[in-house]
């Protein structure tokens, strides 16, 4: 897909951009003529995509980033800023998934997933928000969890950190009313990507056992990453004066068979 100009170059940081949701994302602002700067802990991974992303035309540089270490989050912020300017979109989707029954997570467990997505996006807020709100402008986008709506057994610490990413983005919304600035939460559902896909094989079974038995997996289709990609997308293209603060996105169900069918003789 070509890159195309933008009338309003806009720095962008997309945090876990070596894989997944971030990557796309990464890749789908970019060829919409901004400059991005892409940040994981990944280096390796995160070149790769920098140098694909400026082979088809963009711009982009990578960056390393731990979101559960202060300085590295604050020298990550000024190393993309050195790089492609002052920073007016920014992406808060790191993490990873820990699954296991409450009663059988430890303490330890349950605060490093919400150290990692509730504490490290707000380390990543933090270090952004005051140059944003001097600069008079800026949208941070934190990818949440339809698990905040819709909590799924044997994820309890990962549902109480995107709980705590609708109320912490809720509270800032309004903080920064008046501000320039806007906060926005996209709420991925079921999403194929990288995160999860090692995970222990027999937890995982029991998993998506239980969430059959409790009527939480309505059909077999995944959201692709792109399509949280277009959700930041349009929530960062919003025109000022408008502010879009949530959007849930869900994979839609297949149709039918025969009306497939039906379709495919009708073009």
């Amino acid at each position: 897909m070509s890159f195309l100009p933008h009338p309003d170059r806009r720095p962008v940081l997309v945090a876990g951009a070596s894989s997944g949701i971030g990557a796309a994302t990464a890749q789908w602002l970019a060829r919409q003529g901004h400059p991005v700067a892409l940040a994981a802990r990944r280096m390796t991974t995160l070149q790769e995509l920098a140098d694909k992303i400026a082979a088809d035309g963009g711009e982009a540089v990578a960056v390393p980033l731990d979101v559960t270490d202060e300085a590295s989050v604050i020298d990550c912020v000024a190393k993309a800023q050195a790089a492609i300017g002052e920073l007016e979109i920014v992406v808060a989707g790191a993490g990873d998934l820990a699954i296991g029954l409450s009663y059988e997570t430890s303490p330890a467990e349950f605060a490093d997933q919400i150290n990692i997505h509730l504490t490290g996006a707000y380390r990543l807020y933090r270090a952004v928000i005051g140059g944003m709100i001097e600069r008079t402008r800026g949208d941070i986008v934190f990818i949440g969890s339809d698990v905040a709506v819709h909590p799924r057994p044997w994820s309890s610490a990962y549902v109480a950190a995107k709980s705590g990413i609708d109320g912490l983005v809720a509270t800032i919304a309004l903080e920064l009313e008046g501000t320039g600035v806007r906060a926005g939460v996209v709420r991925p559902g079921q999403t194929l990507t990288g995160m999860g896909m090692d995970l222990d094989p027999e937890a995982t079974t029991g998993m998506l056992n239980d969430w059959i038995r409790h009527g939480l997996a309505r059909h077999g289709n995944f959201l692709a990453p792109e399509h949280i990609a277009q959700a930041v997308a349009a929530m960062v293209a919003m025109p000022r004066g408008a502010h879009m603060r949530s959007v849930e996105v869900e994979a839609e169900g297949a149709l039918p068979r025969e009306k497939r069918s039906a379709k495919g003789t009708e073009q």
